[in-house]
């Protein structure tokens, strides 16, 4: 192994690199790091087709709690913006609890109601 000695501002600097010569200017500065941007990324979203995977997986989920005689339903509800998981006793029907509740439930449904009110398509 070789150890270099350069002459840097009239010091002696061992193992010291020496400077890059710029090609336009014919000066010394220190060699930049390329940065390079990312590739744009296509994301393929389509919402409809969403919709529609989460509908068919909370039938099929219903069908199995049927079918292994559990008091668990799974519905969607469009006010709320996604699934909504209903416990009940399986021998009474009673809703034992209810994901989000039902409160909730009022609230997203109310302000489902009237959302024309408050946002006209008239400027």
């Amino acid at each position: 192994m070789v150890s270099e000695v350069r002459n840097i501002g009239g010091a002696q600097v061992p193992g010291a690199q020496a400077p890059i010569k710029s090609a336009t200017s014919g000066t010394s500065e220190a060699a930049a790091p390329r940065v390079t941007a990312p590739k744009p990324v296509q994301i393929m979203f389509d919402p409809g087709k969403m919709r529609q995977n989460v509908k068919d997986a909370v039938h099929l989920l219903n069908a199995q709690m049927q079918s292994n005689g559990r008091g668990l339903g799974f519905s969607m509800d469009e006010s709320v913006g996604g699934p909504v998981v209903t416990v009940r006793n399986s021998e009474s029907g009673e809703v034992v609890r209810q994901i989000p509740n039902e409160a909730v439930i009022r609230v997203a449904h109310s302000i489902d109601a009237i959302k024309g009110l408050l946002f006209s398509g008239k400027a």
